[in-house]
């Protein structure tokens, strides 16, 4: 399992993972931050990416936050690293 910590922008134009900012992934997706719809959104966008099913992400921390933490089951650090091609 992987934990990864991600800044949200809902109701965005589109749905898009735009990189990183310190040691935040920043996603934009365009559902509203209403009866968590953003967060589903979240789990959708981020599933898609790594190639997981989206029951194996989950926000774990920041439901109603701009700030989460999502939890990716059968996905190693090392994978999303990659993915997303962050150094360290």
């Amino acid at each position: 399992m992987t934990t990864l910590h991600v800044y949200v922008t809902p109701k965005s134009g589109r749905n898009e993972i735009s990189g990183w900012r310190g040691g935040e992934l920043l996603l934009k997706v365009t559902a509203p931050p209403e009866d968590g719809k953003a967060n589903a959104a979240v789990c959708k966008l981020l599933a898609k990416a790594l190639g997981v099913p989206k029951s194996a992400v989950c926000v774990t921390r920041g439901e109603t936050s701009r700030h989460k933490t999502v939890e990716i089951v059968g996905v190693d650090e090392a994978v999303v690293r990659t993915a997303f091609i962050q150094d360290g």
